[in-house]
């Protein structure tokens, strides 16, 4: 059996990796319990906790008003999201003079595929270490991380969950099926309070029970063939990565109190629409729908159970023939906005979003045999075009929003930049736009 379960992924985990890098660039706060907020303000909560401020029951999530009662000592620092990014890319720079990576996960965590000749037992261990010393003496001391090594990279990404913060966890055949038995369900990826219910109701609630299912009954009790795969996976089997494409581009924004009228809650979404544009340029593609989602102000019930019912929300779309200048994608935009305006009964608006659907590659782009929505023809295009990557670099050179396209009345729509979702990492162009 351990000949055929080849330890073949390595997976590091920066640990509370925001807070790290704030430690990094700020001596004084090293060894101190700190919180990162995305304002500074005790009515937002933490999105990342150092691990001193962890020993006080602080985690992402956390409101900052009950962080500093759990905490007298705690500071607060505002979140600096291109520093982050910058740093990732530096991490990611020096696992590669040890090892190519394989897929960059998320902000945080990156996975490796290890060679035959690089996956023994001794091997993998001392290429961690090369890893972890790299990282302190070319990236910073206080950037820590977890490292799992595994037969296949799901059970690599478990391992390094196993040992917090700084951990080595080698998962190989003689220890693998013993190591997850001690585990609980919800350490398994994807296992979440909705999974958990459904797997208590199959009558699943321990670890043990999900390993002791056949192929079979784990594709019923999760079901889709997603159980399936997760049966094999946790036996140490590597199976092929299912390949991903990125089918969206978008932009959402909460509003303050002072944009929630809709003449500024418009200018809002049309800001929002110029950065997603943006970055359809960038990615070379175009788009082929646009959705408009506006949230209103108003409807927001409490129940005696302390349960929230939302206010209303408007959400619809339009085709058009594959576009990817801003002056298109504006005109789109205000159709949608006046046809929200007449169906959405509130008057005020908390949060807007606009995306981009059925994306292709600009090149391979072909024109609509049928009415596809609106469209222009090639000439006017080619100059919305040009004027579009003309904006595109004036900004890049002078910062954000220099130029501006009747989006931008006295700072009504100004943001700070461009925030992490740990599944989509900024590229650092955002930050300027």
């Amino acid at each position: 059996m351990p000949e055929s379960l080849p330890l073949r992924w390595l997976y590091l985990d920066l640990n509370s990796y925001f807070a790290s890098v704030e430690q990094q660039l700020d001596p004084t706060l090293r060894g101190r319990p700190i919180a990162v907020a995305p304002v500074h303000t005790d009515s937002t909560s933490a999105i990342a906790a150092s691990y001193e401020a962890k020993a006080f029951g602080i985690k992402t999530g956390t409101p900052i008003w009950e962080a500093k009662a759990k905490c007298r000592d705690l500071v607060v620092v505002p979140a600096r999201h291109e520093e982050y990014v910058r740093f990732h890319h530096r991490i990611v720079a020096e696992v590669e003079r040890h090892v190519p990576v394989t897929a960059v996960c998320s902000i945080d965590e990156v996975a490796c595929r290890l060679c035959d000749n690089e996956n023994g037992r001794a091997e993998v261990g001392d290429l961690a270490r090369r890893i972890k010393a790299g990282i302190a003496a070319n990236v910073g001391t206080e950037l820590k991380s977890s490292i799992g090594i595994a037969p296949n990279r799901l059970l690599a990404k478990m391992a390094a969950d196993m040992e917090k913060p700084d951990g080595l966890t080698v998962l190989d055949a003689e220890c693998l099926d013993a190591r997850l038995r001690a585990l609980r369900p919800n350490d398994i990826p994807g296992v979440g309070k909705n999974m958990e219910k459904r797997l208590a109701a199959a009558g699943v609630v321990t670890m043990a029970r999900i390993l002791d299912l056949d192929a079979r009954e784990a594709r019923s009790v999760w079901g889709n063939v997603w159980g399936e795969r997760l049966h094999w996976l946790l036996k140490g089997v590597d199976l092929p990565e299912r390949e991903t494409q990125r089918r969206t581009i978008g932009h959402s924004h909460v509003l303050g109190p002072d944009k929630r009228h809709p003449d500024r809650a418009r200018l809002v979404a049309r800001r929002l629409l110029m950065k997603a544009a943006t970055r359809l340029r960038r990615m070379e593609c175009r788009t082929g729908f646009v959705v408009l989602t506006v949230k209103g102000e108003k409807g927001e019930a409490v129940g005696g159970d302390g349960s929230r019912t939302p206010g209303l929300r408007w959400s619809h779309g339009q085709k058009l023939v594959a576009a990817h200048d801003s002056f298109t994608l504006l005109a789109v935009l205000d159709s949608l906005w006046l046809r929200m305006r007449a169906e959405l009964a509130e008057q005020r608006y908390r949060q807007v979003s606009v995306t981009f659907l059925e994306l292709t590659t600009a090149a391979e782009t072909q024109l609509a045999l049928f009415d596809a929505g609106p469209a222009v023809t090639p000439e006017t295009e080619a100059r919305r075009l040009a004027l579009s990557a003309a904006i595109d670099r004036m900004n890049t050179r002078f910062g954000r929003d220099a130029v501006t396209v009747g989006h931008d009345s006295a700072g009504a729509s100004r943001s700070s930049g461009p925030k992490i979702a740990f599944t989509r990492i900024p590229e650092l162009a955002e930050f300027r736009e």
